[in-house]
C-alpha cells in the first residue's frame, strides 16, 4: 500500500467498524445510484465552467456508469492497492481533463448529501448518526486522494516551468559567452604565438632565468585562459550528439580508474556499483564520460578526508540512471537553485560552467538531472534516455 495512502486511512481514522458499516450500507444504497449520479452530473452541467471539459452525452453517459461503479467498490473496499489504484486514476483523469478541483469538491457534496438523506430513511437516527461519520470518513478519504493529484500535477507544472526558465537563461548566456570568447580566443591565440617566438629568442640568446622565467610565467597564464576560453565555447556551443551504441558500465570503469587517483590522494573511497550484464544504450559516450567525469571530480572535492563517493548505475527497459553519491557537507539551500548557472560557482578557482556544461549534455541527449542533497548526503540522480 502507497505511504501517502495508509497515511491518510491513518489520519482520518477509519476504522473496523466503519468498514464493516459501509460494506452493510452498499446492498440498501445501490438501488439509489443510478439518482445520485444523475444528481451528480445535473450539478456538473449546471455550471458552464465546469461543463465545458465534458466532450458531450456520450461521455457523461461512460462518466455516469464509472460514478455507480465507484460509488459501489467505494462502499465494498477493502481499502487495498487496488483500491487506491483505481481512485489514482480517477484522480488523473480529473488533471488530464482540465476539471478545476474545486469543482470536484461541490460535486463530492452533492454525493455526501444525496447518501445522508438515503441514510436517514433507512436507518433508525442512532445507526443513522454511525452510518454517517463512516460515509463522511470515507468521501474524505476520496477527495483527498483527488487532492493529492491535483498537487502532484501542480508540483509537475511548476518544475516544468522552472526548467523551462532555466533554459531560457542558460540559451541568454550560451550566446553571450559564445561572442565573448570567440572575441578574445582570436588575440590570445596571436598573444601566445609570440610569447613562444620571445621565449626561443631569450633561450637562444642568453636563456637568462631572470628573462626566461617570467616568459614561461606569462605562457602558462595564457594557456589556463585559453583553457577557460575553450570551456566557455564548449558551453555556448555544444557540439551534435556523435550516437553510437556504448556499454555505460564501461563508461563508468573509465571515469573511476582516472578520478580513482585524486580519490586516494584525499583519502577517499571511490565506489561503483554496476548491473551484472552490460548496459547498452546509443548514445554520445564522450559526452557522457565528460557528463559523468565532472559529477564523479566534484563529488570527490565535496567529500571529506576518509569520506566516501557512490557511482550507480541502474536501468529498465526504457531509461537509464546514473546516481553520484558524497557524504560530504551538502549544497546549501541557497545554492541549490543555482548551481547549474553559468559562471555561478562558490569555489575560489571555479569558473562557474562545470555544471552548465553537464546540464547542457543532459538535456543534448533529452534527459533530466535532480539533485538531493542535505547535511552529510549529496546525491545526483542523471537519466538519459536508452535510445535517442
Amino acid at each position: 500500500m502507497p505511504s501517502v495512502f495508509s497515511d491518510l486511512v491513518r489520519y482520518i481514522a477509519i476504522s473496523d467498524d466503519d468498514l464493516a458499516l459501509l460494506r452493510a450500507l452498499e446492498p440498501r444504497l445501490a438501488p439509489f445510484f443510478p439518482d445520485v449520479a444523475e444528481r451528480f452530473y445535473a450539478a456538473l452541467w449546471s455550471d458552464p465552467k465546469a461543463a465545458a471539459v465534458l466532450a458531450g452525452p456520450e461521455q457523461v453517459e461512460r462518466l455516469r456508469r464509472t460514478l455507480i461503479d465507484w460509488m459501489s467498490t467505494g462502499l465494498l473496499g477493502p481499502l487495498d492497492d487496488r483500491f487506491y489504484e483505481k481512485r489514482s486514476r480517477i484522480g488523473r483523469r480529473h488533471v488530464q481533463i482540465g476539471l478545476p478541483h474545486h469543482y470536484m469538491f461541490g460535486a463530492m457534496s452533492v454525493v455526501r448529501t444525496a447518501y445522508q438523506e438515503r441514510i436517514h430513511t433507512l436507518y433508525p437516527p442512532d445507526e443513522a448518526a454511525r452510518v454517517v461519520i463512516a460515509v463522511n470518513k470515507l468521501i474524505d478519504l476520496e477527495l483527498a486522494i483527488m487532492v493529492h493529484h491535483y498537487q502532484l500535477d501542480s508540483e509537475e507544472k511548476l518544475i516544468a516551468r522552472e526548467r523551462r526558465m532555466q533554459a531560457e537563461r542558460i540559451s541568454a548566456m550560451q550566446t553571450m559567452t559564445a561572442g565573448l570568447a570567440h572575441e578574445v580566443r582570436n588575440p590570445l591565440n596571436a598573444a601566445k604565438l609570440q610569447l613562444e617566438l620571445l621565449d626561443r629568442r631569450l633561450r637562444r640568446e642568453s636563456n637568462d632565468p631572470r628573462l626566461t622565467d617570467p616568459s614561461e610565467l606569462a605562457q602558462q597564464e595564457i594557456s589556463r585562459l585559453t583553457d577557460l576560453v575553450n570551456d566557455f565555447l564548449a558551453f555556448a556551443r555544444p557540439p551534435e550528439l556523435q550516437l553510437g551504441d556504448h556499454d555505460v558500465a564501461v563508461t563508468v570503469q573509465k571515469v573511476a580508474e582516472l578520478e580513482r587517483p585524486s580519490a586516494t590522494a584525499k583519502e577517499v573511497e571511490l565506489v561503483t556499483q554496476l548491473p551484472s550484464t552490460p548496459v547498452v544504450v546509443r548514445c554520445d559516450a564522450a559526452k557522457l564520460h565528460q557528463i559523468l567525469d565532472n559529477l564523479v571530480r566534484n563529488a570527490i572535492e565535496a567529500a571529506p578526508p576518509r569520506g566516501t563517493v557512490r557511482v550507480e548505475l541502474a536501468s529498465n527497459e526504457h531509461t537509464f540512471t546514473l546516481r553520484i553519491v558524497d557524504n560530504g557537507p551538502g549544497i546549501a539551500e541557497e545554492h541549490q537553485a543555482r548551481i547549474y548557472e553559468p559562471f555561478y560557482t562558490t569555489k575560489s578557482m571555479g569558473t562557474g560552467l562545470g555544471m552548465s556544461i553537464v546540464h547542457s549534455l543532459v538535456a543534448l541527449h533529452g534527459g533530466t538531472i535532480e539533485l538531493d542533497s542535505r547535511p552529510g548526503t549529496t546525491r545526483f540522480h542523471v537519466t538519459l534516455p536508452r535510445r535517442q
